[in-house]
């Protein structure tokens, strides 16, 4: 390539959707990885993109709403360039109701969500015995469903990102020198390199991990079971995660948290009681000190832009930082970043 206009530093989620995003808007694209692609958070096993509760509502959840809409055309537009498969799907989500309580209020969350939501997705409370087998155990023999959340396959999105990006002109490399304006999308290190550069806290990184079991349950809903995440994927395997650990000395190492997980599933859906584990996996998310993603020119570095931080939402909110990423580093346009994702919500201290 003899000509870059833009250099993404980061191949995982939001780097590779913002090169594809600066791409199809004409640009020469460049994404630099010594890890390779998805090597970070981005490579794991669980791909939940769900919702916010639909109440409070806020920057940040109208913002993630967006996103989520947007997601199947642009995965669509992504499979199609590239010909790989993101295992995305928009198979929607069940949740067990606890007790009353939690009953009326989810009941009352159906009448919000139909007005927040603008009529383009559905929460619902509906009787256990409505769905099949691939359903949490409910106390109360109730269920929410909602049918916003979709799935997604992270590293076959990455796979496909990358294909999609290359198919397009654009080149994914593991060395290279910065040319054109330069977006650091570099997940939990990047936020720590860039707290050490400012002198002030951006944010850090929470270990996760998770686990990757056969069951063939490809078409069923995600189910999220105090808190969490079992979610079927397109081939034949279920994944279920996560755990949040702010302290942590391995990175990259599992441990007896991930077998809590994994007996935590199977309890809640009993469906999984044998299922086979294929694979036990950790990775560390990078999670900014807003929890919000972390959308904004780099402070007091003209040309380079942060995209980082979508801690637990990352795939979710990834078409949306595209297109948002693209206006702002390719056009100068910052009207559609809110403002708790810019530097300015991250404090001083």
């Amino acid at each position: 390539m003899t000509r870059v206009d833009v250099t993404v530093r980061g191949a995982g989620a939001f780097g590779l959707s913002v090169a594809w995003a600066c791409l199809l808007r004409g640009a020469k694209v460049r994404v630099v990885d010594p890890f390779g692609p998805g090597a970070g958070s981005s490579g794991g096993v669980v791909g939940a993109l769900a919702p916010h509760v639909p109440e409070n509502w806020n920057d940040k959840k109208a913002f993630q709403l967006d996103s989520l809409l947007m997601a199947e055309a642009f995965w669509a537009g992504v499979e199609a360039a590239g010909g790989v498969s993101t295992g995305y799907g928009r198979t929607g989500r069940l949740q067990p109701v606890a007790d009353a309580r939690a009953l009326d209020l989810a009941r009352g969350r159906a009448s919000t969500a139909a007005e927040l939501w603008r009529g383009e997705a559905v929460w619902e409370v509906m009787p256990a015995d409505s769905f099949g087998g691939f359903k949490p155990v409910s106390p109360t023999g109730w269920l929410i469903r909602d049918t916003l959340s979709a799935r997604m396959h992270p590293r076959r999105a990455c796979a496909a990102l990358v294909a999609a990006v290359t198919a397009r002109g654009g080149e994914v490399v593991a060395e290279a020198p910065d040319q054109g304006a330069v977006v650091w999308a570099t997940g939990w290190q990047g936020l720590r390199d860039l707290s050490e550069r400012l002198g002030r806290p951006v944010g850090d990184g929470v270990k996760g991990q998770a686990a990757l079991l056969r069951c063939e349950a490809r078409d069923a809903p995600q189910l999220f079971v105090d808190g969490l995440h079992i979610v079927p994927h397109a081939d034949g395997t279920v994944a279920i995660g996560s755990t949040s650990e702010r302290e942590f000395d391995a990175p990259d190492r599992v441990d007896a948290q991930v077998e809590d997980l994994i007996a935590r599933a199977r309890k809640a859906l009993p469906l999984l009681e044998n299922a086979e584990v294929l694979e036990r996996w950790a990775g560390v998310r990078p999670r900014a000190r807003s929890r919000a993603p972390l959308l904004d020119r780099w402070p007091d570095r003209p040309g380079h832009y942060i995209a980082n931080g979508g801690f637990k939402i990352g795939f979710g909110m990834a078409p949306k930082v595209a297109e948002v990423m693209a206006d702002l580093v390719l056009a100068g346009r910052d009207d559609a970043i809110p403002e708790g994702f810019r530097f300015a919500a991250l404090g001083k201290k």
